[in-house]
């Protein structure tokens, strides 16, 4: 929060609330939830004490807070880590091991979540693993705490005010507060859902009147399946292969998401399935683009519908690929055949910076978010190309320092 101050010879600055005035700022704007709350069934004495002695937790990242001169990093691992950091193979080794004892200790629960939604018992069992390590990690934070800091001083607020509001709703519908931590999204549960997703998905597998993502894993996996089959999971279709492009004359812009045909036309011209791996059949007519998500520093993958449900899952090409190399080992697949290179990840601030002298030359046209996503990427390949650069499609620092060099500074 801001205030005006004056320097000598009164010009107007911008200097920092008192601390005391910013917490009341954040209170009133806390007060002012209640006809919302009151619209979703929450009761006065539930919303007061939701919020009774709640104050923001401003060490979380994602934040914009006015006055500060540096935020907190940006926290989520997909965004911040190289795909070699994310996806060891120890680590994916390591929770495909204990999802397949899982299967076993669950069987029966697993079947019929598969046979009501259609979605595999490795591929929930996977999200469950990568979410809270099949339960065993513990979140650290209160739900309630993280909404409220993220609705007023997050990114999205819009989205955080409105899942804060879904808290309450499930205070009010008998979920204990301590029950209730949370990622630094708030995110919670043993598969981490958003509050609104559970009022969506939620499913009481168990048949125990209740909808219990914390404790129960029979409604944990079954809320987590019913939300990929409700975002279109497709029933018998694989996520994604991995391949190895052609030898000769391969161009990493070409992996596009944009740029769809059949999987079958993609072995045709060359991909070869990586490991020997033969497509299913009921894959071979089914649209698939080509993602590299080092660009050609590490494996390729041609991706299909289930991809892209399980991204809407959590919004990472990392994570899906974590996910679904998981679910692949625990039905009896292995690691991915092809390694990933030691790349360096730019710092977020670098890589918006790339991504605005992009967007000044029309390559890039989407969102400023300092990420290496897939538009990132392709824009840093058009680029390469356009300036004789090697290309690898992949945002380094000698790139930025040549687009630096380009513009003159």
């Amino acid at each position: 929060m801001l205030a005006v101050a004056t320097l000598a010879g009164g010009v107007p600055v911008l200097a920092p609330k008192p601390a005391a005035a910013a917490d009341a700022d954040f209170q009133k704007w806390l007060q002012s939830l209640w006809p919302d709350a009151q619209a979703l069934g929450v009761s006065r004495p539930v919303f007061d004490q939701a919020i009774r002695g709640l104050e923001p937790d401003l060490s979380l990242p994602d934040l914009v807070i006015p006055g500060r001169a540096e935020a907190p990093p940006r926290g989520q691992a997909e965004f911040v880590q190289t795909p070699a950091e994310y996806l060891r193979d120890k680590n994916l080794a390591n929770l495909a091991a204990t999802g397949r004892k899982l299967y076993g200790e669950h069987r029966a629960t697993l079947a019929g979540i598969e046979k009501r939604f259609g979605v595999p018992a490795s591929v929930v069992l996977a999200i469950w693993g990568r979410e809270t390590a099949f339960g065993s990690y513990k979140l650290p934070h209160d739900a309630l705490r993280v909404l409220a800091t993220q609705g007023y001083y997050g990114r999205r607020k819009d989205m955080f005010r409105t899942e804060l509001l879904y808290a309450m709703k499930m205070l009010q519908d008998g979920t204990p507060r301590a029950d209730m931590r949370a990622s630094w999204g708030g995110a919670m549960g043993l598969t981490q859902f958003l509050p609104s997703e559970l009022y969506k998905h939620g499913v009481d597998f168990d048949n125990d009147g209740r909808r219990d993502i914390f404790r129960s894993v029979p409604d944990a996996l079954a809320s987590a399946a019913q939300q990929l089959h409700a975002k279109g999971w497709q029933p018998g279709k694989h996520w994604a292969y991995e391949v190895t492009p052609p030898a000769r004359g391969f161009d990493c812009t070409i992996a596009d998401p944009e740029n769809l045909k059949p999987l079958r036309e993609w072995l045709a011209a060359g991909y070869a399935p990586a490991g020997g791996k033969r497509p299913a059949a009921a894959d071979l007519d089914e649209p698939a683009s080509l993602l590299q998500p080092a660009g050609t520093h590490g494996p390729s993958f041609l991706i299909m519908k289930n991809y892209y449900v399980i991204k809407d899952y959590n919004f990472s090409d990392l994570y899906v690929l974590f996910v679904g190399n998981v679910s692949d080992r625990i039905a009896g697949g292995g690691p991915f055949a092809r390694t990933w290179d030691p790349v360096v990840q730019l710092r977020t601030k670098d890589l918006e910076e790339m991504q605005k002298r992009l967007a000044a030359l029309g390559l890039y046209r989407d969102k400023i978010d300092g990420k290496a996503g897939m538009r990132t990427r392709l824009a840093l390949g058009a680029y390469e190309k356009q300036n004789g650069l090697p290309l690898d499609c992949w945002p380094d620092a000698s790139v930025l320092d040549h687009m630096r060099a380009r513009a003159g500074r």
